[in-house]
């Protein structure tokens, strides 16, 4: 049974884990396999810092005691943009298509209401319709695209940006 719920400091470790096996099996991901460098103590700090800021905050999914993907709202504290969170998310490969992502989308809904957000926004790569379809299935639009963005196994790629507002 998949449960979604906000990110602990003791679960850095796992967290950690999580990152790095979604970096390897996607091209999907900013980072590049082990381009990450940051330390456990450095991690538990982030998410520590992440829990104390009424910001932004990261949600889990975990099945059997294992993290099986993650929805990361970062927002900013400045006040002409402080009702606005970017949003991150992924879900490993062998849990796609479970419902895990609405699960994690309607929690951070919650969260950003409770924290008076009004605006989500994210990118997802033009190449990647699961993603994309899953952001509309979710109330998002599209904004714009922004060409050649970035460069994944030699070749460009458009990043498609999208909004929801709540």
């Amino acid at each position: 049974m998949i449960k979604v719920r906000h990110i602990k400091s003791d679960d850095a470790e796992k967290y950690m884990k999580l990152y790095s096996k979604l970096d390897e099996e996607t091209i999907f991901r900013l980072y590049e396999p082990k381009e990450r460098n940051i330390s456990l103590s450095e991690q538990i700090k982030e998410i520590e810092n992440m829990i104390n800021n009424d910001d932004s905050t990261i949600i889990v999914a975990e099945e059997s005691g294992e993290l099986v993907g993650y929805l990361g709202a970062f927002g900013k504290s400045q006040n002409r943009v402080k009702h606005i969170v970017t949003v991150g998310i992924a879900i490993l490969q062998s849990h796609v298509g479970k419902g895990i992502g609405t699960m994690l989308f309607k929690e951070l809904e919650v969260w950003a209401k409770r924290h008076n957000k009004h605006r989500l926004e994210l990118t997802v790569m033009e190449n990647n319709p699961g993603a994309y379809a899953l952001y509309r299935k979710m109330g998002f639009e599209v904004e714009g695209v922004k060409k050649d963005s970035l460069l994944v196994n030699g070749e460009y790629i458009n990043d498609i940006y999208m909004s929801k507002l709540i």
